[in-house]
């Protein structure tokens, strides 16, 4: 009995470059990420890291290379179109309307909402009614999945930052993705809401969500993500399990930019 072939990568990254005047940010990356993983992106400041998520979700276009989601060429398509293919992803930052509550802003981000149409909303009440039902369902779902309930009814604004990045989180969740970026999902949260987040994430993974994650905390990282890929300088470096890259000289000396010998 012969050994089944690993499954074709989920997103695949070609030679991709992007320059912001004479600054290059992306020199040629390439890397993939397998379907059903957690997988790290690190590197030191200034590696590359954000500006490569950007160019994968759309946010901004790159110079050159081919990004591959699911065999469809995503390459500089607008972010909403990305999207709606099942690549979403989640920002530091958590973008909610602060006035709004946790519950609409969750809906926000709802897929195929008929009631944007204004045909739809005349001519098909009843649908439109069944799916904003399904909607606030899901809604209610996802809240629950990420202890967010008691808070349903709060505005954004009176969230903690914890509660934020969770709210984040949800609302990438409710554009139903198959891949999903997180940057920075742990920043500036405390140690136990971290181990919180990193329950959370370790579920989606489990029940086949596919997961890319650019984190800072090599704490978190090494207790979720496997593989972890390394960048310096716009490229590549190295890929392994958080303990083969963390003994890997070629990474110790481009965090601590000096050469370590072995």
């Amino acid at each position: 009995m012969t050994e089944s072939s690993p499954q074709p990568a989920l997103l695949e990254i070609s030679d991709l470059r992007r320059s912001f005047g004479g600054v290059v940010a992306l020199n040629g990356l390439a890397l993939q990420v397998r379907p059903g993983t957690v997988t790290a992106l690190i590197g030191p400041n200034g590696a590359g890291k954000s500006t490569a998520f950007q160019c994968i979700s759309g946010v901004i276009r790159p110079d050159a290379g081919r990004v591959i989601f699911d065999g469809q060429d995503i390459t500089g398509l607008r972010p909403d179109r990305i999207t709606g293919a099942g690549l979403v992803r989640s920002f530091q930052i958590a973008r909610g309307i602060p006035r709004l509550t946790v519950l609409e802003n969750l809906l926000l981000y709802g897929q195929a909402q008929p009631g944007e149409g204004v045909a739809a909303a005349i001519l098909r009440p009843a649908a439109m009614r069944a799916r904003e039902e399904a909607l606030r369902e899901r809604a209610r779902a996802v809240a629950a999945r990420l202890n967010l309930t008691r808070v349903l009814d709060n505005q954004a604004a009176a969230l903690s930052g914890g509660q934020k990045k969770l709210m984040e989180i949800g609302r990438a969740l409710m554009a139903e993705p198959r891949l999903l970026l997180l940057d920075e999902p742990v920043a500036g949260v405390n140690p136990s809401l971290s181990a919180e987040i990193a329950s959370h994430i370790g579920s989606l993974r489990d029940e086949g969500m596919t997961v890319l994650i650019v984190e800072h905390h090599m704490d978190f990282v090494a207790s979720l993500c496997d593989p972890v890929i390394v960048m310096a300088e716009g490229r590549f470096l190295v890929q392994g399990s958080f303990e083969q890259v963390a003994a890997d000289a070629r990474v110790q000396e481009a965090y601590m930019g000096r050469r370590v010998h072995a």
